[in-house]
């Protein structure tokens, strides 16, 4: 995995941490091994692609910051992200470069100290007015994933993958998914993705390209049915 830190003080090193990268797909175990190193360093955990789809423990995993979103796997449409911040950091030690009114000790009192007298906790990393129907309609989704588990998630989300990847092998087509290793999609790697990719919606046949790889993803309500049609359809747009 390519590692890239940033530096955010002369004594201090951020390491953000991908659980599923969107192109090649491959899902990792979040796991930190604390090094004695020259300068501190914070973990910051990515998880778009993996909530919803994969079981996922910050605390266990005892990350400094995680960021993620609902658009995705926790089926709850665009705009409802998050920050995580570990309790270690809610004592003030740490200050934002940007925040909004929400984030004041005082935003009803209209004043502008410099430094910002920001709130107490996770309060002092908040921006401004939240879209508060965003908030709402993502909840269906976070109650779905929370009802069905996520352990029942990714065994099926699993099961669908190998299906799904049989169904492709049966016309010639070589695809990866549906191993422990991997993220919620299957992958055909082609220099032809995004031609496929066109075709296939012309098709009826939603999927997505990213580069030479073809993403699929076969949700828990896709049926048996669906998959093997999309396996046809590919065929047919090769």
């Amino acid at each position: 995995m390519p590692v890239m830190t940033l530096l955010l003080s002369p004594t201090m090193l951020l390491l953000p941490v991908i659980v599923v990268p969107p192109e090649t797909n491959p899902g990792r175990k979040i796991s930190i091994s604390l090094i004695a190193v020259a300068v501190a360093v914070l973990v910051l955990v990515l998880l778009d692609d993996a909530l919803g789809a994969l079981p996922v423990d910050v605390q266990e995993s005892d990350v400094d910051f995680a960021v993620g979103g609902s658009y995705k796997y926790l089926r709850g449409g665009p705009g409802a992200c998050f920050l995580y911040l570990h309790p270690r950091h809610l004592d003030g030690s740490l200050r934002t470069l940007d925040i909004g009114w929400f984030a004041k000790r005082a935003p009803f009192a209209y004043e502008r100290p410099d430094p910002p007298q920001l709130a107490a906790g996770g309060d002092a990393f908040l921006e401004s007015t939240p879209p508060v129907l965003t908030a709402y309609q993502a909840r269906a989704g976070q109650r779905l994933a929370i009802a069905l588990k996520p352990s029942r998630i990714r065994a099926y989300s699993l099961l669908q993958q190998q299906r799904l990847v049989s169904l492709l092998a049966t016309h010639g087509i070589e695809a990866q998914g549906g191993a422990q290793d991997r993220g919620a999609f299957v992958v055909v790697t082609t220099p032809r993705a995004t031609a496929w990719c066109e075709r296939l919606a012309e098709r009826g046949v939603t999927t997505d390209a990213r580069g030479r790889y073809l993403r699929m993803c076969p949700d828990i309500l896709t049926t048996e049915a669906e998959m093997a049609r999309a396996a046809e359809a590919l065929r047919e747009a090769c």
